[in-house]
Formats: structure tokens, sequence, C-alpha cells
């Protein structure tokens, strides 16, 4: 739960489903196998290791490392890209987000965008040393996709907390 002032009332929040997990994780592999060409490559957002680090963060008993290397292994699959090459930027973008989730969740959604920055950062970075060792090059433009990935998880957040906010019936006696 981001940070509450003195003002603020805490939200009761829903139990979550795994298949609520499940499917908002599919949905994101669905995201990432768009066909994004030109610019918009370039600046495609990681949708998966947005929704796998929210529930890292949110979630850390349920979502962790041995499922985000599962889907790091389905995303290299549906991508076509070097086999194990998602699997470990998740898997290390699931060690942050699991061993910093209360310090996260500390932060309000501003401050929370910039500690992300940073695990995205490094995703992007396990990503850029993978086609490096590879081809021999890096794709420095490829990291402009780690800016739009932080740029979302403050939209993402709220409408992930929205999802799970209990409505209270406040007519009801």
């Amino acid at each position: 739960m981001p940070y509450l002032s003195m003002h603020t009332k805490p939200e009761i929040q829903r139990p979550i489903s795994n298949a609520f997990i499940v499917l908002s994780v599919l949905a994101a592999l669905f995201l990432n196998g768009l066909p994004w060409e030109g610019i918009w490559l370039i600046l495609r957002p990681d949708f998966v290791a947005l929704v796998m680090l929210y529930w890292c963060m949110h979630k850390p008993l349920r979502v962790g490392i041995g499922l985000s290397w599962a889907v790091g292994i389905l995303a290299d699959v549906a991508d076509a890209s070097l086999f194990g090459q998602h699997a470990l930027a998740y898997t290390l973008l699931a060690f942050g987000g699991v061993v910093l989730h209360r310090r996260l969740q500390m932060f309000d959604l501003r401050q929370q965008t910039i500690q992300v920055f940073g695990i995205f950062a490094l995703t992007y970075a396990v990503y850029a040393l993978v086609n490096w060792q590879v081809n021999d090059y890096v794709v420095w433009p490829y990291f402009l996709g780690c800016l739009t990935s932080t740029l979302l998880w403050t939209p993402l957040s709220i409408m992930f907390q929205a999802m799970r906010q209990k409505r209270v019936d406040r007519n009801r006696s």
C-alpha cells in the first residue's frame, strides 16, 4: 500500500485470486507480442516486467523468482529471442521486487517510480549485456524502453489498485 498521509484513510483491498494474476501476466505477454515496428519498437515498454514487478511487490509470497523465471522462459519462446535472456532479466527483476517490497510500498507513487526506474534499468542492462555478448554490440536506443516502462508504472499501479479496492456502499445501513 502506498504511503498514507494523515488525511487519507486506508482502503480495504480485495484478496487477489491466482486467476487474476495469471490473466494479467498473460495479457502482458500478449502486449509484448504485438507487432511493434519502427520507433515504437525502440520505445516499447516491457509489459511483462511491469506486471511481474507489480505482483512481486504486492504479493511476494505468491509471485516471486520462480514464477518470474518461468514467465521469462515463456517470453523467450514467444519473442523468439535467445533462450534464457528474459528469464535471467525477470529473475533479477523479481529478486529486486521481492527483496525491496516493504521499502517500495512505504513510498507514494511518485517516489516509487524513481525507485522502480533503477530496477527496470537493471533489467534492460541484462538485455544489453546478453545482446553485447551475442552480437558484439549494444543497441543503446533500446534503453528508451526502460523510460517508457517507468512512465507506465504509475498508471499500471493505479489501475491494479482500483481493481483491488473494495467498494463500500455508504447508503447501506
